[in-house]
C-alpha cells in the first residue's frame, strides 16, 4: 500500500466539515485511499448503473436519517444529489457526515460551489509523487527515467499490470469516455490526434490556433477540448509572471501534463532508455518537477501561485513560486552531472530583480545536494516544500 501525503489533511477536514470533497483524475487512488482511511463508513459508487438508478429513485431511502457516515464515489454522475445532501446537512450539520469523490473537476466543483458552499472542504489527489511511490516497501526503486516513463498512477504498480496495455486502456476507457460526457466530440479520431498534439507540445507555450490547424478543427473546438482535459486533471496551464496582474491573464501560458507517462505513450515512446536519449527529456523533467510541487501543495490543501517568466530576449525562468508575497525562482536541468553554467539564468534573475540567492533553486538530475554561489542545488529525488 502506498502512503499518500494528503492522508493527514483528509482526516483533518473529514473531522471538521460536514462534507469533504476529494477530486482528481481517474485512477489516482481516491477510492483506495478513502476506504483505507475510513473503513467503517458506508460506501456507494455512482459509477455503478444500478446504484445510480436506485439513488436517483430514492436517495432518502438509501442514505436514510439514521446518522450513518458515507463515502459517495463519482458523485459528478448525479449532481442533483448534492442538493439533497445540502438539505441533510442543514438539518444536522455535524462534521464528517459525507465524503464525496469525483474525477471530473468541471462538473463536480460547479455543482459543489452551487449547493455546498461553506459546508464542504475541497481537496485534490493527483497520481503518485516519487516520494509516495517509495513508501511501498515491496517495490524496487525506480530511477528518474524509469519513473518518468512508468508514471504515477498507482494501479499498474499495485496489481502488477502491463503498463503499455494499462495506459492504452486508460486513454480509451476513461479519457475518451469522460470527454464525450462533458462535451460533444463528433470525430473521436481527431480528438485522439488532438491529445497527441498536446503531448507533443508539453512544456511549450500554448498556441491554440496552431494546434487546431494541426488537427483540422476550429479554435473554439480546441479550446473546448483543452478545457475538458484540464477538468479531468490530465493537463494544466502555467501562466507567465508579470508585475501587472492583468497581463498574467491575457499572455500565453505554458501547457503541461500532470503525468509524464501519458506524454510518453501519446508521443510513441516505448522504453525509459528511449526517453533518456531523446530531446524530449528536458521538457518531461521540467513538467515532472512542477507536478511534484503541485502534489505537495495539494496534499496540504493550499493553492500556491505558480508561474514561468520569460523575457523577449529569450531569458526564461522555468518556475516561480509565490509564497507570502515572495518569489522563489527554480530552474530545472535533467542532466545527472552538475555544471556551474546551469546557474547563469538564476544569476541574471537576481541581477534584474534584486532577489537574494536563498530565493533561487536549481533542481537537476543528479544525486548530490549542496550550496553554490549562495544558491541551493537540489537533486530531483530530494525535493522539499518551499516556504
Amino acid at each position: 500500500m502506498f502512503k499518500r501525503m494528503i492522508a493527514e489533511k483528509l482526516q483533518q477536514t473529514a473531522s471538521s466539515f460536514p462534507a469533504t470533497v476529494l477530486t482528481g483524475p481517474r485512477q489516482s487512488g481516491k477510492t483506495t485511499l478513502l476506504k483505507t482511511l475510513f473503513p467503517k463508513r458506508r460506501y456507494i459508487n455512482l459509477e455503478n448503473p444500478d446504484m445510480l438508478l436506485m439513488m436517483k429513485e430514492d436517495p432518502r431511502g438509501i442514505l436514510g436519517e439514521n446518522g450513518d457516515d458515507w463515502i459517495i464515489d463519482e458523485v459528478q454522475n448525479m449532481p442533483e444529489l448534492l442538493s439533497f445532501i445540502h438539505g441533510m446537512i442543514e438539518d444536522n450539520p455535524r462534521p464528517g457526515r459525507f465524503i464525496l469523490s469525483g474525477s471530473q473537476n468541471l462538473l463536480l466543483l460547479e455543482a459543489v460551489s452551487e449547493t455546498l458552499a461553506g459546508r464542504a472542504a475541497i481537496l485534490e489527489l493527483l497520481p503518485l509523487s516519487y516520494s509516495e511511490y517509495l513508501t511501498h516497501e515491496n517495490f524496487a526503486r525506480l530511477d528518474l527515467w524509469e519513473f518518468l516513463f512508468y508514471g504515477g498512477y498507482p494501479r499498474p504498480y499495485q496489481e502488477k499490470l502491463d503498463f503499455s496495455q494499462w495506459y492504452s486502456s486508460y486513454i480509451k476507457t476513461y479519457l475518451e469516455r469522460d470527454v464525450r460526457r462533458v462535451t460533444k466530440v463528433g470525430d473521436l479520431t481527431k480528438f485522439q490526434l488532438f491529445m497527441r498534439v498536446c503531448a507533443g507540445r508539453h512544456a511549450q507555450e500554448l498556441n491554440l490556433a496552431e494546434m487546431a490547424g494541426s488537427c483540422g478543427i476550429t479554435v473554439p473546438t480546441a479550446t473546448s477540448w483543452l478545457s475538458v482535459l484540464e477538468a479531468c486533471y490530465i493537463i494544466h496551464k502555467l501562466p507567465p509572471f508579470f508585475q501587472n496582474y492583468n497581463k498574467r491573464i491575457v499572455k500565453t501560458p505554458k501547457l503541461y501534463f500532470y503525468d509524464s507517462s501519458l506524454v510518453c505513450r501519446l508521443i510513441g515512446l516505448t522504453s525509459p532508455t528511449q526517453l533518456r536519449e531523446r530531446e524530449f527529456a528536458g521538457p518531461l523533467f521540467e513538467g515532472f518537477i512542477i507536478a511534484e510541487y503541485l502534489k505537495m501543495y495539494f496534499a496540504l490543501g493550499i493553492s500556491i501561485p505558480m508561474y514561468f517568466w520569460k523575457q523577449h530576449q529569450g531569458l526564461e525562468i522555468d518556475l516561480l513560486i509565490e509564497i507570502g508575497g515572495r518569489l522563489r525562482a527554480l530552474e530545472m536541468k535533467s542532466s545527472a552531472t552538475y555544471d556551474s553554467k546551469y546557474l547563469a539564468t538564476l544569476k541574471k534573475w537576481q541581477e534584474m530583480t534584486g532577489s537574494t540567492p536563498e530565493n533561487c533553486l536549481l533542481i537537476y538530475g543528479g544525486k548530490e545536494k549542496f550550496i553554490q554561489h549562495g544558491m541551493q542545488v537540489c537533486p530531483w529525488n530530494d525535493l522539499s516544500l518551499l516556504n
